[in-house]
Order: structure tokens, then C-alpha cells, then sequence
């Protein structure tokens, strides 16, 4: 469950009211909207639409299409931030600590799945009418914000012949690819039968054999 900010909580008091499918309902329309849109083409129809709620009931949650988005903002910042928090920050082995980000990101994303696609369309948003909000937040920190799992790392353990950025993005697609494949397979990461997790982490031991220096595997 992701815990917002009192403070947001008490500012849409009349929104968190509202029964919590019925709240996700209009969450993920948005962000889905938002993400495939961009704001200013981004259709609030289409999101009453997706969520299946009255025509025009949207603001009676939210005063404007921006005040929408701004809450987006702030939620899918709470959703990084739930990230960090189950990270061991202390963990310098780059492919263990991915490994637990993977972990981690999966079960948000079951909870939360528009929320990266939404990240993604933040990084490239520049309407004039929500740019000053994005960049106060930080576009890049929001964008990359799980670059934080690169900080304190022992990159003495990869390989020297072999481009590191190239190691890291093999590294990433083969993280997203699989994570794409398994999402709509299980319903949380509590769900996740002991063949997929073994799975994962095979996935990550061949990862180590490649990348690693072998006094490192």
C-alpha cells in the first residue's frame, strides 16, 4: 500500500474519500492517459472514460485538468520514494542490489502499473503550463530516479574488457524484459511461485558469470 503525505491526503480530503478500486480506477486512467499523451493533448474524457465514472465527475475531485496532473506528480514521486525505502542501501554488489530493486519494482508495479509509464512522459514534458512544477521537482530525478541504485557500488567486481555502460544496459533490458514477461502471470510478487523467483535469480548468477571478473562470480 502506498502512503501519501498527510498534507496531500488532507488536500484532496473529497478524492480519498471515494472507495479504494474507485480511486485506482481513476489513478491509472490518468496516469495511462497522461503517459500516452502528454498534457496538453491528454483527454480528461478519456480518462472518465477508462475509469468508468460519471462525465464530469472528474472535478469534482480535482478543480482542473493541472491540479490532476500536479497530484500525479506527487503520487508517482511517493511511489520512488516507497522504492528506496525497501532497498538495502549498504549492498555494493551492483547485480544483488538490481536484484532487489527488481523485487521491489515488481511488486509496486503490480500495485501501481501506469506509474514508470507516466515517469517516462514526465522526463518529456515541456507544456508551458506544468514545466515550472516538473523542473521544482527535478525532471531529471523524477525521470531517473532509480539512478540512486547506482551510489556506493564496488564497480571493481565487473569485468575491465567489456564497455561498462554496455554491461549496465544489457543488464537493464534483460531486468525489463523479464519483468514484462511475468507481470500478467502473478498477482503480487506474495504470489510469485518459487519457480519464477529461482528463475530471476538464474537469471542473475549467468549475469554475474558474463560481467564479473571470475574471482567476483
Amino acid at each position: 500500500m502506498l502512503y501519501l503525505r498527510n498534507e496531500v491526503v488532507s488536500i484532496y480530503s473529497k478524492f480519498y474519500s471515494l472507495e479504494p478500486e474507485k480511486r485506482e480506477r481513476i489513478i491509472n486512467a490518468a496516469l495511462k492517459e497522461f503517459a500516452r499523451n502528454g498534457y496538453e493533448k491528454a483527454s480528461t474524457n478519456e480518462i472518465i472514460k477508462e475509469a468508468e465514472i460519471s462525465k464530469g465527475s472528474l472535478f469534482n475531485y480535482f478543480n482542473s485538468k493541472k491540479e490532476l496532473y500536479l497530484f500525479l506528480l506527487d503520487y508517482v514521486v511517493e511511489v520512488i520514494d516507497q522504492i528506496y525505502d525497501e532497498i538495502d542501501w549498504n549492498e555494493r554488489d551492483f547485480l544483488e542490489r538490481m536484484r532487489q530493486f527488481g523485487l521491489v519494482k515488481f511488486k509496486i508495479y503490480k500495485e501501481f502499473p501506469q506509474a514508470f509509464n507516466f515517469l517516462k512522459a514526465v522526463a518529456r514534458e515541456d507544456a508551458a503550463e506544468v514545466k515550472s512544477e516538473i523542473d521544482k521537482i527535478g525532471k531529471h530525478s523524477i525521470a531517473s530516479g532509480l539512478e540512486r541504485g547506482y551510489q556506493n557500488i564496488d564497480w571493481t567486481k565487473f569485468r575491465e574488457d567489456i564497455n561498462r555502460e554496455k554491461m549496465i544496459n544489457i543488464i537493464n533490458w534483460t531486468i525489463l524484459s523479464f519483468a514484462e514477461q511475468k507481470w500478467d502471470q502473478v498477482n503480487s510478487i506474495e504470489d510469485a511461485s518459487l519457480e519464477v523467483l529461482n528463475e530471476w535469480n538464474e537469471y542473475f548468477d549467468i549475469m554475474k558469470r558474463c560481467f564479473y571478473k571470475k574471482e567476483e562470480q
